[in-house]
């Protein structure tokens, strides 16, 4: 490994943003230099409680059966996939109205929803004109990078 050089203290401070966020990867590049710090998720929705508390998934490997539903989904062409790691919000902010919904007629580049990331808001916007099939998030919902957010025929 010549070369490398690792900085252990910036790993445990992305470790502990994981646990405290609750996220399962985050990564930080600067120049030609990537960290990338990862964890099986602690819990995986549309699982009972019950189910995940009896089969933690192994680093290594997520568990394959509920991931292979939205695996299928990020494949589909009107798939818009996230970008990033966060949680998603479908309103600008709790009062207001949602960006969109399921069967409305959206424009390319329109904004579908946001995306938290490190206290930032990244608008996830419309890859294609086209009429919104499916929101497969929730607002809160926490989102992995390639997740698929919505369906857009």
């Amino acid at each position: 490994m010549s070369g490398l050089l690792v900085d252990a203290d910036a790993i445990r401070a992305l470790a502990e943003i994981l646990t405290d966020t609750g996220l399962t990867e985050i990564e930080v590049s600067e120049k030609d230099s990537r960290i990338r710090v990862a964890r099986a998720p602690a819990t995986v929705q549309a699982v009972a409680p019950a189910a995940v508390a009896a089969a933690p998934a192994p680093v290594a490997a997520p568990a394959a059966p509920v991931a292979a539903a939205p695996a299928d989904l990020s494949r589909h062409p009107g798939a818009v996939n996230s970008p990033m790691v966060g949680v998603a919000y479908l309103t600008p902010d709790p009062s207001s109205p949602p960006f969109v919904s399921e069967g409305q007629i959206v424009s390319a580049g329109q904004t579908l929803l946001l995306i938290e990331a490190m206290k930032t808001f990244n608008q996830i916007k419309a890859p294609k004109a086209g009429t919104v099939k499916t929101l497969l998030v929730a607002s809160g919902d926490p989102v992995e990078f390639g997740q698929p957010l919505a369906i857009i025929e």
